[in-house]
């Protein structure tokens, strides 16, 4: 279970955080990353490059100018790191307030978390070195079973 425990890892480790608005930002951005919800927010629906989940998420960084980055975090080699602005260039403000309404957050304390836990969680959902639509729909289900459980742990 090496991918719950990184999912963990980011999280702090301890599973008494459940209204920790770092699990919960992790519960959304896996939501958006597994396809139940897209990248623009909208269950089902396509952002504006025509992609959802992951793959959508890559397109919005690619757009952004970000490519580099996220080819990074997908690839088996180094994780580049990203800054809040960044994650703010590359997520339209649709994505972000919805990412940091989830949370509880502010829009810069979104961004400040999501670029901290994005390149890892990308990493790790990406094992192979690129991002798969077959297996992946099975762990991010997977993923959203143990973030429901752990958030509603009080």
């Amino acid at each position: 279970m090496g991918l719950l425990d990184s999912a963990l890892g980011m999280l702090g480790g301890n599973s008494d955080q459940g209204n920790d608005p770092k699990a919960m930002l992790l519960q959304a951005a896996l939501g958006m990353l597994t396809n139940h919800q897209s990248a623009n927010g909208q269950n089902g629906q396509s952002d504006q490059t025509g992609s959802s989940g992951l793959s959508g998420l890559v397109s919005a960084f690619e757009n952004a100018g970000l490519g580099n980055i996220v080819s990074s975090w997908i690839s088996n080699g180094h994780n580049l790191p990203i800054s809040a602005d960044q994650i703010k260039s590359a997520l339209s403000n649709g994505q972000l307030a919805q990412l940091a309404e989830a949370a509880g957050l502010s829009h810069d304390g979104a961004a400040m978390h999501l670029a901290e836990m994005l390149p890892g969680l990308v990493d790790k959902l990406t094992p192979n070195g690129e991002v798969a639509t077959s297996s992946f729909g099975e762990l991010g289900n997977m993923l959203e079973q143990f973030s429901s459980s752990f958030l509603s742990k009080a």
